[in-house]
């Protein structure tokens, strides 16, 4: 075994993160880790490498107990992590992200030999199979290659161990499978690869062995062989999972929102299309298609430069995400750390920022009413928290969405913008999302549903619009279509 972890746990304020779990990675294999939000996946990923301590327990590097203090620390024991949000620095080129902090050093004290580095870059990209100039600049990288680049960072570390952290979630069916193949070359070069991930289809593809983790608990390890998607949820979730299924066909009412020949090139072009009340129109597309570009000119995040957008048969003017406020437009952003939630402040202070006034008397905060509306929605949502003043980023990635679906609500839209509601999170989770959206729809809402997943746009919607290169190109009705149809669809011609 090249990495023990031996009892270990670790509590957080009102938390037991993990509590006596213990995991065994063999050399030249790739050990998935599965489980639901806040099951300590990510607990445990960070003890590896250094960001967090354990409170108890030890981790072994070839048999030997090691203390782990910093990720640099972990880099030097041969330890090191592709997280799932990349921090490049843009505007240094490949070798300089590559060799950042241990850069070879030229015979003149001081000065870093930038022939050896590019040379050894070269080679490392190489060997990876990848055709990337170590002297191109990151910033004009696609997300696939800047994830390989961590990954040749990691080499010239010469880890022993790699964990890659939900490392497919915004990488296509090409890029995942030319993923797969570097994944698999590492392991014949007898690296040990640690993937976290939530899709269970890829872990049962690329995965030797399974380690599922619930509540902080370690579950059960399985060679993959022995599992399937079905064992893998119930262990998961602690008993039998019931996977949402699509209701009756909803009826929906008058039209709430219109939006005429909107455009941004582009990014985006003459989009038209109709919600009504009480509906969900799905929007799909593939990456780059304009599904975020146009929902943020709907909710003022990035005006359009031309069109109109017509709420309740009156054209108005969305040029600021408070303006789409006032008219009844609410958004729930793609990236919630990034535009939803601001992670140092409370779960409390996270749902009630985006409707403050709401509980204001003249200059001051009413307290009380700000603790009742905090609860009211800690309730309705089923978040899972401590109490409301618990820091909003010691919530698993689910109960954070849940947090910005709270945040939005509070302002009480009419019309509701989801873009991609489900990404990061687990299948419970998810599951609960996916009720919310559907209670949401029945007390009237009308919503708006950008996803890459197309099972969940055709679980989901009433209708569903493709998007190809920032235009509509079809419109389609779940009944109608399937997933090839839509994927089709969404093709570059």
């Amino acid at each position: 075994m090249v990495l023990q972890a031996r009892n270990i746990s670790k509590s957080f304020p009102g938390v037991k993160a993990l509590d006596g779990v213990h995991l065994s990675v063999e050399r030249g294999s790739v050990h998935a880790i599965v489980g639901v939000n806040g099951a300590g996946k990510s607990t445990l990923m960070r003890i590896f490498i250094g960001l967090t301590e354990p409170d108890d327990g030890e981790i072994l590097l070839d048999g030997i107990p090691v203390r782990i203090r910093n990720p640099h620390d972990a880099a030097k024991k041969g330890i090191a992590m592709v997280h799932q949000e990349l921090m490049p620095f843009p505007d240094l080129t490949v070798a300089e992200n590559m060799f950042m902090g241990h850069e070879p050093l030229s015979w003149m004290p001081g000065w870093v030999d930038r022939r050896r580095m590019y040379r050894q870059a070269g080679r490392l990209l190489d060997e990876l199979g990848v055709s990337l100039s170590p002297r191109q600049k990151m910033h004009a990288l696609r997300l696939s290659e800047m994830q390989v680049v961590e990954i040749a960072k990691s080499l010239t570390y010469q880890a022993r161990v790699i964990i890659m952290d939900e490392p497919t979630s915004a990488l296509s069916r090409h890029e995942v499978e030319r993923l797969f193949g570097i994944i698999r070359d590492l392991r014949r070069r007898h690296l040990a690869v640690i993937y976290v991930s939530h899709r269970l289809e890829e872990t049962l593809q690329i995965a030797d062995r399974v380690t599922i983790l619930r509540d902080g608990r370690h579950v059960v390890t399985c060679d993959r062989a022995e599992l399937d998607e079905d064992k893998i949820i119930r262990a998961m979730v602690g008993g039998e999972f019931r996977a949402f299924g699509r209701t009756a066909q909803r009826r929906c009412g008058d039209v709430l929102l219109s939006v005429e020949r909107l455009s941004r090139p582009p990014r985006f072009q003459d989009v038209s299309f109709q919600v009504r009340r009480g509906e969900v129109l799905g929007v799909t597309g593939l990456m780059g298609a304009g599904k975020t570009e146009l929902l943020s000119a709907i909710s003022g995040l990035t005006p359009a430069d031309s069109g109109r957008i017509i709420v309740r048969g009156q054209p108005v003017m969305v040029r600021r995400p408070a303006q789409a406020i006032r008219h009844g437009i609410a958004m729930v952003t793609e990236d919630r750390k990034t535009y939803g939630l601001v992670l140092g402040m409370s779960l409390k202070h996270n749902v009630t920022l985006s409707a403050l006034r709401r509980y204001c008397r003249g200059p001051m905060i009413d307290r009380h009413r700000e603790n009742a509306a905090a609860d009211h929605s800690i309730r309705l949502l089923r978040i899972q928290a401590s109490n409301r003043d618990q820091r909003v980023d010691q919530l698993s990635g689910g109960n954070q969405q849940k947090v910005v679906f709270a945040q939005s609500l509070l302002t009480e839209p009419d019309i509701l913008i989801l873009d991609e509601p489900t990404r990061g999170i687990d299948v419970a989770a998810k599951a609960q999302i996916y009720e919310i959206i559907a209670r949401l729809a029945a007390e009237g809402k009308a919503i708006i549903l950008a996803s890459s997943e197309l099972p969940e746009v055709l679980t989901l919607s009433d209708r569903i619009l493709i998007l190809r290169e920032g235009r509509v190109v079809a419109e389609r009705r779940p009944a109608e279509t399937s997933q090839e149809d839509l994927l089709r669809l969404a093709m570059p011609r």
